[in-house]
This record gives C-alpha cells, sequence and structure tokens, in this order.
C-alpha cells in the first residue's frame, strides 16, 4: 500500500524523539510494576562515555489515571537535554486490569510511591541511569506521590511538585463536586479514617524532607490552594534545604497559559542542574532560590 498522506505531518526530527519502551519490574510483595522508559536521545549531543545519565521518575496524576506511550514534547524536553525518563504506571494506573487498579484502594501515598522509587532502583541496578542522580516529579496527584516520596523515603536526590496535593485531609474535605468522595476508596471513609489521612499528608511531616525541592503554584488554585505548598517551603527553609518556589499570578490547578508551561519546565530544568552539578545549554533565566550549592 502507498501512503498518500498521514492524518498528522510530522513536527519534529526522529534525532531529538525518544520513543516509549515498556517495562516491568518488581516492587513490593513480590508483585510486578509496569512503566514507560524513555532513553536520552539528541542527534547533535552525546554523554559522557563513561558515565550514565540522570533519571527523571515522572508521576502521573489522577492517580488512577494512566502514562501514555503517545509522543509527549514534555517529556522528549528531558530526553533530548540528557535525562533519561520513566513514565511510571505504579498499581491503581488504568490499562492493565481491575486487580492492578485496585492496588492503590486504601493504598494511596504508598503503592504508587514504592512503585515509582522501585522504579529508579530498577534502572540504576541494571546500570542504565546514574544512582546518585535520581528526580522525581508530578502535578497534582502526581504531585502529591512527589512530596511523599520526598518526605517519607529517600531514594532521590532531587524533586518537582506542579501544584501538588500535600494535605490529603484538605482535598477530602475542600475539593470539588465531582470529586467529592474520591478519596474514600483511595485512602478511607472520611472522617472515619481522619488520623489516616493525616498520616499519609506531607504537610504534617514536612520536617523530614531532606533532599532539594522546588514547588509550582498557581495563586488562584482552589483545588490545592498555596498555602499548602507554602508550609512545605517554610519546613524547607528552616531545615535549610535547597529550594524554589515558583507562584504565577491568575494560574489554577493545572497551568494554561503558554508562558507559565515554559518558564516552569525551564525554571525546573535550571534547578537540576544547579542541584546536580551542570549547566544547561539553554539560556535560562534563574529563578529565585535559597541555600544553592555554591551560595554564599
Amino acid at each position: 500500500t502507498d501512503t498518500l498522506r498521514r492524518s498528522r505531518p510530522a513536527t519534529a526530527d526522529p534525532g531529538y524523539l525518544s520513543a516509549a519502551q515498556p517495562i516491568e519490574f518488581s516492587t513490593e510483595g513480590g508483585q510486578t510494576a509496569h512503566a514507560l522508559w524513555y532513553e536520552p536521545v539528541n542527534s547533535d549531543a552525546e554523554g559522557p562515555a563513561d558515565a550514565c545519565p540522570p533519571l527523571i521518575v515522572m508521576s502521573h496524576g489522577g492517580p488512577t489515571a494512566s502514562a501514555s506511550p503517545a509522543l509527549n514534547l514534555a517529556t522528549q524536553f528531558w530526553t533530548t537535554r540528557g535525562f533519561a525518563v520513566v513514565d511510571v504506571n505504579y498499581g491503581g494506573s488504568t490499562g492493565y486490569g481491575r486487580e492492578y487498579r485496585e492496588r492503590l484502594k486504601g493504598r494511596w501515598g504508598i503503592v504508587d510511591v514504592d512503585d515509582c522509587a522501585n522504579a529508579a532502583r530498577h534502572l540504576a541496578s541494571e546500570g542504565l541511569v546514574d544512582d546518585d542522580k535520581l528526580a522525581i516529579r508530578g502535578g497534582s496527584a502526581g504531585g502529591y506521590t512527589t512530596l511523599c516520596a520526598l518526605t517519607f523515603r529517600d531514594d532521590f536526590s532531587v524533586g518537582a511538585s506542579y501544584f501538588g496535593v500535600a494535605d490529603a485531609e484538605a482535598l477530602a474535605t475542600d475539593t470539588h463536586k465531582f470529586e467529592s468522595r474520591y478519596l474514600d476508596g483511595l485512602i478511607g471513609p472520611y472522617p472515619d479514617a481522619k488520623e489516616l489521612y493525616r498520616e499519609r499528608s506531607p504537610i504534617h511531616y514536612a520536617d523530614r524532607l531532606s533532599v532539594p525541592l522546588i514547588l509550582f503554584q498557581g495563586l488562584e488554585d482552589k483545588v490545592v490552594p498555596p498555602s499548602q505548598a507554602e508550609v512545605m517551603v517554610e519546613a524547607l527553609r528552616l531545615r535549610g534545604l535547597p529550594f524554589a518556589y515558583v507562584a504565577f499570578e491568575a494560574e489554577q490547578h493545572g497551568f494554561r497559559k503558554a508562558e507559565t508551561i515554559v518558564r516552569s519546565i525551564e525554571a525546573e530544568l535550571w534547578f537540576y542542574g544547579r542541584i546536580l552539578g551542570f549547566d544547561p545549554a539553554d539560556r535560562i533565566e534563574p529563578v529565585p532560590a535559597e541555600n544553592l550549592p555554591g551560595d554564599e
């Protein structure tokens, strides 16, 4: 057959595209979890032959959504800049059957965090990434997973939270009507499980943070109000940890403006550069940050 015309013309040089590779890895309880693996690809650059790339672990939102292998230019942003990426379909993600989806039932903040950490460990043990340069990032529910991973575990070197949930109880009581009972299945019936909500909320254990973190927040966010990010910021400041807090006027839960999206991902790259010890090739305006390595 002959292809007369593709439904959508190619928009990028394949020399800059990293294709998703489905992987499986062992996780808690002898179970198997799933993810999409992306190698760094850039036809204009090549990393040191004797070094493994840094890794970005992506924790998708939902939390019962899933990572897709479809072209995502945000993922390609990282792979063209020397990062390997693993987009984790942790237990609870759709697309792997009911039993897999129900792993997250009552265990949000545990199963997702374990699977993200074990994805990173698996790739490091395979010699595919630098186990001293492991980052985790996510937005909304994925931001919650990120904050939990950085608060309750010590697997990662740095993280980025985009309007991440820090207070599960506040989400249960104040969220919009459509998702008003969503957390009953993810954590437990509220208010009967009130103490469990507190135990799963990084905001109450922010003093356990031990690695650098950059937080992005819309100042008009009604789902995860800025106050949640600000509590985490204050804890980072008190602990003397490197951090940056980037807040955007007229943005809500999920950034909409093109300039916000560009500014946030470039700021994230800049922050990783300061923490992991490299200079981005991109010309990026620094963001206000505190306690950075090398700063007096």
